[in-house]
Formats: C-alpha cells, sequence, structure tokens
C-alpha cells in the first residue's frame, strides 16, 4: 500500500509539472502573438500612415521635368492637399480616399475615361491634352519648388500642380478651376453632379482635385 500511495504521489507531481510547464509555454506562446501583433498594429499606424501622407500631400515628392515627358492616360479622379497639416485637419488619408470616392459620379457625367482623356509633354516644351475627348494644344511652363505645372493655350492657361502617384502622376487643379474646365468642356451649367466638387473644396480646406493618370 505505501508503494502505491508513493506511485500516486510522483504521477500526482509530474501531472502538476506538467500542467505549470503548459501553462508557461501557453503563456510564453500568448506574450509572443500579442508583440507580433503589436508589430504589426504600430507598422500600420506608423509606417503605413506615412506612406499615405506621402502619396496624398503637393511637394513632399517633387517631379523632375524629365519625369513628365510622355503620353499619360486618365485612370480614375485625382485627389491631394496642399500640406501635412491641411491632410491632418481633414481627416488624414481616409478623407483623401473619401474625396475620390465623391469624384466618381461628376467625372462619369462629363465623361472621362482612359481613352477619351489624355497629356501628352513633350521635351520642346508643347503638350497636346485631351479632355472627354476635346483636344486643346500650346506651350507649358514647369515650376519643380512648387510642383506647378502651367498649360498655356491660346486662350487660357490651366495653372495645375503634380503628384507622383503609386503608378503614376496625379495632375491637380484648385476646384474653382477645376469646376470651371469641367464646364466649358462638356457645355453644362447647373448639373447637380459637379456640384460635389464644390462642397468638397469647402469640406476640405486645402485640397486640390484632378487626373490621376499612368503611362
Amino acid at each position: 500500500m505505501k508503494t502505491i500511495h508513493l506511485t500516486c504521489v510522483a504521477l500526482s507531481c509530474a501531472a502538476l509539472m506538467s500542467c505549470g510547464s503548459l501553462q508557461t509555454d501557453t503563456t510564453q506562446a500568448q506574450k509572443k502573438e500579442t508583440s507580433t501583433f503589436g508589430q504589426i498594429l504600430s507598422a500600420m499606424t506608423n509606417g503605413d500612415a506615412l506612406g499615405n501622407a506621402f502619396n496624398s500631400v503637393i511637394g513632399l515628392d517633387k517631379p523632375t521635368e524629365a519625369q513628365l515627358y510622355g503620353s499619360w492616360h486618365y485612370t480614375q479622379p485625382g485627389v491631394a492637399f496642399t500640406s501635412k497639416n491641411a491632410l491632418a485637419k481633414a481627416g488624414g488619408e481616409v478623407a483623401a480616399t473619401q474625396a475620390k470616392e465623391k469624384l466618381k459620379a461628376p467625372y462619369q457625367s462629363v465623361g472621362f475615361n482612359a481613352r477619351n482623356t489624355t497629356l501628352q509633354l513633350n521635351k520642346d516644351k508643347t503638350f497636346t491634352i485631351q479632355l472627354a475627348g476635346k483636344t486643346f494644344q500650346g506651350s507649358y511652363t514647369y515650376h519643380p519648388d512648387e510642383c506647378k505645372l502651367d498649360l498655356q493655350t491660346f486662350l487660357i492657361t490651366f495653372p495645375c500642380y503634380v503628384k507622383r502617384t503609386p503608378k503614376g502622376m496625379s495632375f491637380l487643379l484648385e476646384s474653382k478651376k477645376l469646376l470651371t474646365l469641367f464646364q466649358a468642356i462638356a457645355s453644362i451649367s447647373g448639373n447637380s453632379k459637379l456640384e460635389t466638387i464644390g462642397k468638397i473644396s469647402k469640406k476640405y480646406d486645402g485640397i486640390r482635385m484632378g487626373f490621376e493618370m499612368g503611362k
């Protein structure tokens, strides 16, 4: 009986030690998961946020004139802000994404697509721009320190701002200039969808809107 009792005690101790080991392993695994999750969360809230700001603020990355040369084709509405502060006040990258979504309906009402909305910038300072099928030609002047591109035609000058994107370049205007341009090329006024442009500019200070393009 004494032998049996000692054996039971030994088995109980072994079981307790095993449970302690399992608890330690589980705790360590949980700590490791928490640490990994924390690292992922940190990357999301810091690294990615910085990257998004870089993509949504004019002037953080100044394209050279040589990087503008070539044929550009419309891909989607373009949006950026004039400063990090303006982007932060608007609500960050979420605001830029929301503004792009809101612009899709007005752009579709005008009829922009990759085939009928293009920009050709030549080394000899001349350009050809096609907006919803209507063509304008002239000369341009680029101010790299301001990321500002002035497109000069016989009748009018289109001042726009240039912003590199992950897949190309954005050519952006102040809201009033953009709205005037839309009304001119579409020969329309009072279009309720175009009112969205004015509403966005009033909601977000320092926003610039236009065309995101790729080659």
